[in-house]
């Protein structure tokens, strides 16, 4: 605890628990970093290395760890070590094709474990991003987990071209049928220069503001969310230890998952040690996450910078 004091100590961690997956979907930056294949590499995290990892997240006060993956439910390992620290909220962000009858009991004994479904809208466009089939796999697995009272939530791209799409009553009233209880909104990061232009513009994300506080209003049980949210209102970007940062699924802290950048490494190190890391520290002290910028992610905009960081 001594170790803590006059240390920032951000409120969430975004854990990617694999880098396999079963999907290829359209523009994904994980298979864009060559951070996400069709078979796992031999040196990934093991269940107990991330057991450990939660283990001291809870004693640094960390309360909401977000599982990703590739797909994360292909590590049933790691979801079950989640469930033995009831004390963090984890937001499990699914493509909803693996949710079988092991993960509903898991689900259903343990609601600190919260599945969050990714859909891109309608089955065509779902479909269209995710592949043929997909959409119709995702209704099943909210259809199952609404009869069983488990608590779940969805996770929409939004883009410069889909955000009046998914923010549509039609839409939104869809989910609240379905028994979904949150909303992430999950601003699209390009992957490179070709895919810039559907990153939203400071326009797209002040419409996104103010409909989440319309939403919120005529949808009182449910939670409405954005990531990264408005930057200019909290001061800047909150990664790398600002307000969340990344271990990726071999262990190296990332200021964010879509900055894969990495100087340090939890098997090697601990989670404090990885807060103070030469990276983490020159982007806090640096103004570089302060930065504004056009529209998608600042450490998008500024890779050369990054990359310049990790040669000193």
């Amino acid at each position: 605890r001594d170790a803590v004091k006059g240390q920032n100590i951000p409120a969430f961690l975004i854990a990617s628990i694999t880098s396999t997956c079963n999907l290829h979907c359209t523009g994904c930056y994980s298979r864009a970093n060559d951070a996400c294949s069709d078979d796992a590499p031999l040196n990934q995290l093991t269940g107990d290395e991330w057991g450990d990892v939660f283990k001291e997240a809870k004693e640094l006060g960390i309360s909401f760890i977000v599982i990703e993956g590739g797909e994360p439910l292909i590590r049933e390992d790691v979801i079950i070590e989640a469930s033995k620290y009831p004390e963090i909220l984890f937001p499990i962000f699914t493509n909803g094709t693996m949710v079988n009858e092991d993960y509903l009991k898991l689900f259903d004994n343990n609601r600190n474990l919260v599945p969050i479904i990714s859909i891109e809208g309608d089955e065509r466009i779902t479909d269209l991003r995710r592949g043929e089939g997909v959409y119709s796999q995702i209704i099943d697995s909210m259809e199952t987990m609404k009869s069983k009272n488990i608590v779940f939530g969805s996770s929409l791209t939004f883009t410069k071209g889909n955000l009046s799409h998914l923010l549509s009553n039609e839409f939104i009233e869809k989910l609240y049928d379905l028994g979904c209880k949150v909303i992430f909104f999950i601003e699209y990061v390009p992957v490179n220069g070709e895919t810039r232009n559907l990153a939203p513009s400071d326009e797209e994300r002040e419409l996104l503001l103010n409909e989440l506080e319309r939403l919120r209003s005529e949808y009182s049980d449910m939670l409405f969310m954005s990531f990264p949210g408005d930057e200019k209102a909290s001061g800047g970007c909150l990664a790398a230890g600002r307000g969340f940062f990344h271990i990726n699924s071999h262990g190296g802290a990332e200021p964010c998952p879509a900055s894969p950048y990495s100087d340090i490494n939890v098997k090697d190190t601990s989670l404090l040690e990885a807060l103070n890391s030469n990276l983490f520290k020159s982007l806090r002290d640096g103004g570089i996450l302060l930065d504004d910028h056009e529209g998608g992610c600042v450490l998008f905009e500024h890779k050369d910078d990054v990359e310049r960081l990790l040669e000193k």
